[in-house]
């Protein structure tokens, strides 16, 4: 089968649409929006997909493929399992407003390959990765009828910046999910001999000054450092940096 051929202006509102998605899409990664592509591409994830159409201003079908751990965490929350389809909405919205008012049809969940290969097979389908590094994490496919034929220099790529309300739509499905936050003094490295002799009354030195700030940590990730205090004859930590993301 010949690959479809993509337009400037399709490739400019599919990147739009992804990015609209991305800011409501409920995942702790820092993805990032990579350059669209023809759907019959094989740079899925292993995950879930949603799928639903949309109507309206424009006709067409969006998809998007969420990576296996936020399908696992959903799926084992301490409330039990929780609906993808409804925390993944707001995403699915999010990129069929960037084509004008439309209306959603409730999506359904389905299997990545499943779900791209009915999309391409209507030969106007772009698909946009967004990535972490060089891995795909998730995606956003789109196929619209029809899509503009104007020059890129004439479409129009104003998108509806995701609202406050929007935002929280994408969260709220979250927001009951425990994790696991530890507090971190210091590390070191130790034998085996060194560890077996270990007895009660021993000093353990760790690669951390006196005074230092503990490191918060959730899921192993660290998010915050802060000093160290007593609350009640229990030891907390008092937050005194948020930690930008990938600046560990």
């Amino acid at each position: 089968m010949t690959a479809p051929t993509i337009t400037a202006p399709q490739l400019a509102l599919a990147r739009n649409a992804a990015e609209a998605a991305l800011a409501v899409l409920p995942t702790s990664r820092a993805l990032a929006v990579a350059a669209p592509i023809a759907a019959t591409a094989d740079v899925l994830p292993e995950g879930q997909a949603v799928t639903a159409k949309f109507s309206g201003a424009a006709n067409g079908e969006v998809v998007v493929v969420v990576g296996q751990d936020l399908a696992d965490a959903l799926k084992e929350s301490p409330l039990g399992e929780l609906d993808l389809t409804a925390a993944v909405r707001p995403a699915l919205e999010a990129a069929s407003r960037v084509f004008g008012p439309v209306v959603l049809d409730p999506g359904q969940i389905m299997e990545p390959g499943v779900a791209l290969s009915a999309l391409a097979a209507k030969d106007d389908a772009v698909l946009v990765p967004l990535v972490e590094g060089e891995d795909v994490r998730a995606v956003i496919a789109l196929a619209l009828s029809p899509w503009p034929n104007e020059e890129p220099g004439q479409v129009d790529l104003a998108r509806p910046a995701p609202t406050a309300a929007m935002v929280r739509g994408g969260l709220d499905m979250l927001h009951d999910v425990e994790m696991e936050v530890s507090a971190e003094l210091g590390r070191t490295r130790m034998s085996v001999r060194e560890l077996l002799s270990l007895t009660p009354g021993a000093i353990v030195e760790l690669d951390r000054a006196a005074g230092s700030p503990a490191d918060l940590l959730v899921n192993g990730r660290l998010i915050a450092r802060g000093e160290v205090v007593v609350v009640d004859e229990n030891f907390g930590i008092r937050i005194t940096e948020i930690v930008a993301p990938g600046a560990e």
